[in-house]
């Protein structure tokens, strides 16, 4: 494939993403953008479980150069950090701004602003706009790509999410988004609330999984070998099979489909509360890793990508630089 258009640009045309802006950000009203269907007004400030009011807040943006091969390429992902999030995952990475200590409110930006940030790093030569934990900004993403849209933004969309989404909003997200960057992080809800306080993260997430697959189908990459439309499935492994990593691979062979693209990843370390929780306390062994890869390979899921297994070793943001993911 040698070219592609971004399908927000064949809705922007239309008017149609104007429309879908509209519809998004009126359910800030009584929000139930996520799954927590918390039902307070966003649009007059209030906020819910993401402790998130009206206006996006931006922590940080990058051309992040270690995502998936597809997305960074040579010139890096233009990944933007959202601020907040509707899990409460004790092991997150990205906890100082996933679950901070305090207010964000500082890091709100205007919808503009926002639109502006996705241009330079389109400016920047970055093969695509990864919006990094939107399930609860969903609204405020449509309405900066309809603005940067009649500005001239043209790369793809990448959603990257926790998997914890909402099929009334992927529904409305329909040809807006390119790529779909989901996490697939337990298989036990008892796991899921222990670990990221959501007892339903299984069905909630199995369900975003076949909507994302229905709007965007199988991976897709232009000719010099850049994902440009698509699924892409993340995998965390976590100590001690709380991931529940064999069962989730089965519903991906068998549900989803042997052809899926998988990024299977052994880069979790104990951080933020995870010292509290004995099971997640350590790393991943060698041998968990291992048995996990075995796995994938029983199940016939050869599309994609694996980590190293000392790739914990590397990958660790600090979000109080201005670079996450710039070394010392």
């Amino acid at each position: 494939m040698t070219s592609y258009a971004p399908g927000y640009l064949k809705l922007f045309k239309k008017g149609e993403l104007n429309k879908r802006a509209e519809e998004l950000m009126a359910i800030l009203d009584d929000c139930s953008l996520c799954p927590r269907d918390c039902h307070v007004d966003r649009s007059a400030g209030k906020t819910g479980y993401c402790r998130s009011g009206y206006l996006p807040i931006v922590s940080s943006y990058c051309a992040h150069h270690g995502e998936e091969p597809v997305l960074s390429g040579r010139k890096g992902s233009g990944t933007i950090f959202f601020g907040n999030c509707n899990l409460r995952c004790v092991f997150c990475q990205n906890h100082q701004i996933s679950q901070p200590t305090c207010s964000l409110k500082d890091e709100e930006v205007a919808f503009e602003r926002l639109a502006d940030i996705m241009l330079e790093l389109q400016s920047r030569g970055c093969h695509n706009i990864n919006l990094v934990s939107p399930s609860h900004f969903a609204a405020q993403i449509v309405k900066g790509v309809d603005i940067a849209a009649s500005k001239g933004l043209t790369i793809p969309l990448v959603y990257n999410t926790n998997g914890y989404d909402s099929l009334d909003t992927l529904r409305l997200l329909d040809g807006v988004i390119d790529i779909y960057l989901p996490d697939i992080k337990y298989s036990d809800d008892n796991a899921a609330l222990e670990y990221s306080k959501a007892g339903d993260y299984v069905t909630h997430s199995r369900d975003a999984i076949f909507e994302m697959k229905r709007q965007v189908g199988g991976l897709v990459v232009d000719s010099s070998g850049i994902a440009v439309k698509g699924l892409i499935v993340r995998h965390l492994v976590l100590p001690n099979d709380l991931a529940g990593s064999e069962e989730s691979l089965k519903f991906i062979s068998e549900e989803v489909g042997k052809e899926t693209y998988m990024s299977v990843m052994s880069q979790y370390f104990p951080t933020h509360k995870a010292a509290e929780y004995p099971l997640v306390s350590r790393p991943i062994s060698h041998r968990e890793y291992e048995r996990v890869l075995e796995w994938l390979h029983r199940f016939g899921l050869e599309n994609g990508w694996i980590q190293e297994h000392s790739s914990r070793d590397y990958y660790r943001p600090d979000f109080d630089k201005d670079e996450p993911f710039e070394e010392d």
